[in-house]
């Protein structure tokens, strides 16, 4: 099936359907933030959960043999990484795994190692538990950010910092790690003691040209010293079933990690029950909608460039950090000199649209926003042709 056949272009009413991303403002703003696409999932995903949905009964489900199959298939088709069922384990989502990950393997007071700006629920999850956040800011050279090594050589040896929680592919910059960083990171880390929580939720979603490593798969050593956290969340916009897909190749560590789990979940051999509909549906999804992703990211791609291009021709106010993987573009506005409040205010009330504000990523975002440009087209050059407008406006 080719990419007209997917109808991405189609415009889909989200209103009134209690959508965190449409239903939490006024009609009139036009959303583009929280990393949610505006395309319908895939047709054997709807299938799958229809037909499970018309069976009637939604008892408590386990994870099926079936299941554990199609994600190891997964990984060594689009990877090469060769898993085994018994590193994996489930959770409601990537967040969820990495609270549960600090929880398990740092003590209060301790300190966790983040790369920013950077996805800011990863402070809370560090501050909710007590823990403190150890920044290790990320270099803006050239227009393309890269990691501060000199910086993290300082940091990490610190004697509070016990984990670093490494964003791969990188939101909101939309680095895709290449191997070398990955290995200098993974080697630092390991040198001074410190483990790696991998958040890999956007791995599936990485443009032509490039090319996404599993941070557990590079070597032995790293496998062992690492939590690796995906979901097809991100991939098939699916994020309101809630199951992610957790990998822990080390069994001391994923008996730890388990026993974390257990105690907000069930004991013993349950753990995180699944919803009943997301198994089938996610389960379609990794084995039937390979081709719905291949066609989503050509698309995703001519978004990009339509970006691009847009705003090389019409907004030099505004910088793109071009993404090399996630559909999430970040945005550098600092050229309007305007403060992170006006900004916000500017775009929600001169331009009527709604962007992920920069600072929420922490030290290093003031002045930046995040778009989504998982949408149609025609939205995207709506909230495009919004921006323009507002800011010529404001210059005369």
């Amino acid at each position: 099936m080719n990419a007209q056949q997917w109808s991405f272009d189609e415009v889909i009413d989200r209103s009134k359907t209690q959508s965190v991303k449409w239903d939490s403002f006024e009609n009139d703003l036009l959303p583009l933030w929280v990393a949610d696409m505006d395309f319908r999932a895939p047709q054997p995903i709807i299938k799958a959960i229809i037909q499970r949905a018309e069976h009637g009964i939604y008892g408590y489900t386990y994870y099926p043999s079936s299941y554990y199959d199609v994600l190891l298939k997964w990984f060594k088709r689009r990877y090469n990484w060769v898993i085994k069922k018994k590193w994996l384990v489930f959770t409601p989502g990537v967040i969820s795994a990495i609270n549960l990950t600090i929880q398990a393997f740092s003590n209060p007071g301790d300190k966790i190692i983040v790369q920013n700006p950077v996805y800011y629920p990863f402070y809370g999850a560090i501050q909710t538990n007590g823990r403190r956040i150890l920044l290790n800011p990320l270099k803006l050279l050239n227009g393309r950010f890269q990691m501060d090594f000199e910086d993290l050589e300082q940091k990490i040896k610190d004697p509070r910092a016990k984990l670093l929680i490494l964003c791969s592919p990188h939101n909101p910059v939309g680095r895709v790690w290449i191997m070398d960083e990955l290995t200098q990171l993974g080697e630092l880390c390991i040198e001074n003691g410190i483990r790696i929580i991998a958040d890999e939720v956007h791995c599936d979603l990485i443009y032509p040209g490039y090319k996404h490593t599993n941070f557990a798969s590079i070597s032995e050593k790293f496998a062992q010293n690492s939590i690796t956290c995906t979901s097809a969340s991100k991939t098939f916009n699916v994020p309101g079933l809630q199951l992610s897909n957790i990998i822990i190749p080390n069994q001391k560590l994923w008996q730890t990690f388990n026993s974390s789990l257990e105690s907000v979940f069930l004991p013993e051999k349950y753990g995180y029950l699944p919803n009943t509909l997301s198994i089938v549906a996610i389960q379609a999804a990794f084995e039937k909608c390979e081709d719905w992703l291949d066609s989503l990211i050509l698309y995703l791609r001519d978004n990009l460039e339509f970006l691009k291009s847009f705003i090389n021709k019409n907004l030099p106010q505004i910088n793109i950090i071009e993404p090399e993987g996630t559909y999430l573009v970040w945005l550098d506005f600092r050229k309007l000199g305007m403060t992170s409040i006006q900004l916000d205010t500017f775009l929600r009330e001169r331009a009527k649209v709604i962007l992920d504000e920069g600072y929420k990523f922490g030290q290093g975002g003031k002045g930046f926003e995040r778009i989504n440009i998982a949408c149609p087209r025609s939205i995207l050059e709506e909230a495009l042709n919004r921006i323009y407008n507002a800011v010529i406006n404001l210059e005369n």
